[in-house]
């Protein structure tokens, strides 16, 4: 069953008392213009690689123009997104050792190029009440994004379905133009993102996005609780957003499965016990968090 708690401004476009955001950006071909020079020094995310992509260099995750490797209307997203229009954009900023989609997070070159216009008039007939951007992740897409929704028409919320590592200049990008973030909060120390992830830097740069979201829209943060991480990322990442964070829904997710490299990963070679995600949940319950149920 669907809940308007935390939610009413992504609900109120859905019964079309508002207007998603993007069709209310009166910037948006600034917006477009910026991204495009950014594409020339790449620094979507803070990586910030400097490839000139429209040269045809590739940065660290590999992206040069967007490939769609899936785009449907998803039933498996939390139930106040569903149906959502799901569009999987191939290559990554990030090299997590236990993906699940690593089929495409790692291998840019897969999928399709779609054109602005072309994806726009898909999104005006799809039959689904939001269009959450994913992959991989979304973040080396935002111009080729931008220029969707430039050609959109249709009163439909933007989700940003990012893992976060994006820098202030992308998220000012974003801002006016998502409705809603659905973030991905994976490690609650850097050790951990720079093992498992290959990330640098991972706590701050992930802890001051997930701020500037709250302000921009709404936000529900996804956490996957990963086996034999319960002391070192579980309860630093619950504890800080209960501290830091006074308006968002968490996602607490016992989903993992050993995929892609993670057999080489002591701790990560089995599934989550459900003491586990039920330790994970409690503890998320006693500070208070608006949880997915």
């Amino acid at each position: 069953m669907r809940t308007k708690k935390g939610l009413k401004r992504y609900f109120s476009i859905l019964e079309g008392e508002e207007k998603a955001k993007y069709l209310l950006c009166e910037n948006l071909d600034e917006k477009i213009k910026s991204a495009e020079e950014i594409m020339r020094s790449c620094h979507f995310c803070e990586r910030r690689c400097g490839a000139n992509r429209t040269d045809g260099r590739r940065g660290y995750c590999g992206v040069l123009e967007s490939r769609i490797a899936s785009e449907f209307v998803h039933y498996g997203e939390e139930p106040e997104l569903i149906p959502s229009y799901t569009i999987f954009f191939s290559g990554c900023t990030f090299k997590c050792v236990y993906c699940q989609n690593w089929d495409i997070s790692q291998y840019p070159e897969r999928g399709v190029h779609i054109r602005p216009m072309t994806l726009a008039s898909m999104i005006s007939r799809a039959r689904a009440i939001n269009v959450n951007w994913v992959g991989g992740d979304p973040t080396p897409n935002i111009f080729y994004i931008l220029e969707v929704l430039r050609y959109s028409e249709r009163n439909i919320p933007q989700i940003w379905n990012s893992n976060m590592y994006l820098t202030e200049e992308s998220m000012r990008l974003l801002d006016g133009v998502i409705d809603l973030y659905l973030t991905d909060f994976k490690y609650g120390n850097d050790q951990c993102a720079w093992r498992l992830s290959n990330v640098k830097n991972y706590t701050e740069i992930i802890k001051r996005n997930h701020k500037i979201a709250e302000k921009q829209g709404e936000v529900i943060i996804r956490h996957l609780v990963l086996p034999g991480h319960l002391e070192c990322c579980t309860k630093p990442i619950l504890r800080w957003i209960s501290e830091n964070l006074k308006s968002v829904r968490v996602n607490i997710m016992e989903q993992y499965h050993p995929e892609y490299r993670a057999m080489e990963y002591d701790e990560l070679r089995r599934r989550l016990t459900y003491e586990e995600f039920q330790e994970a949940v409690k503890f998320g319950e006693d500070l208070g968090l608006d949880l997915v149920e």
